[in-house]
């Protein structure tokens, strides 16, 4: 027979990300941090490559990132709209952690599961974080998928992509709860 854990069950049943907006200071120091690092490691790998990195970025970074989104924004010639949206989880975050997609060449293990690890090790993470009791977000928007600012001002390498940026904070509110997908549209059950 299993062993259930019922606390953890009823954590992941009712897990709700908080709003970006919504965080702020004071943010985990790097000690509290730590274990939620440690976790967001945890996450399922295929042939143990850990394709993957994690930077930790501290309110200074952020604001030196919407900076160069911004400068960026204006490189490709976007409206206002866009550049305030790519702009303002740099502008208001306190400490994001991004998750960086670095892919390793495996005979084995196709690049797609790779990728479907680190996006394990966003989820990892933010749950972590809601866990140990801190509001967190996973974020990404147009920044995220923009070669040259990810490689100019994020430093990744070219084969580099950003999976996610998880923002952490003390929330200041709670969201209220949203619907979620209906158990009978989403399973299919197949006994034969």
């Amino acid at each position: 027979m299993p062993t259930p854990n019922p606390a953890a069950l009823d954590f992941l049943l009712t897990r709700r990300s908080r709003p970006a907006k919504t965080l702020t200071t004071p943010v985990p120091d790097r000690a509290a941090l730590a274990p939620l690092l440690e976790a967001a490691l945890r996450t399922p790998d295929h042939g143990k490559l850990e394709p993957w990195r994690l930077v930790v970025l501290e309110e200074t970074a952020l604001r030196r990132l919407g900076d160069a989104v911004g400068a960026r924004a204006t490189a490709l010639g976007l409206d206002e709209i866009q550049t305030g949206k790519g702009r303002n989880q740099f502008d208001t975050g306190n400490l994001a952690i991004a998750v960086i997609e670095s892919p390793i060449h495996a005979e084995k293990v196709p690049p797609i599961e790779q990728t479907y690890s680190a996006g394990a090790v966003c989820l990892a993470l933010l749950n972590a974080a809601l866990a140990a009791g801190w509001g967190a977000n996973w974020l990404s928007g147009w920044p995220s998928h923009d070669p040259d600012f990810l490689q100019q001002s994020m430093g990744l390498a070219p084969h580099e992509r950003l999976a996610g940026l998880i923002h952490i904070g003390t929330e200041t509110a709670v969201p209220p709860e949203r619907p979620r997908p209906n158990i009978e549209d989403k399973v299919t059950w197949v006994s034969s």
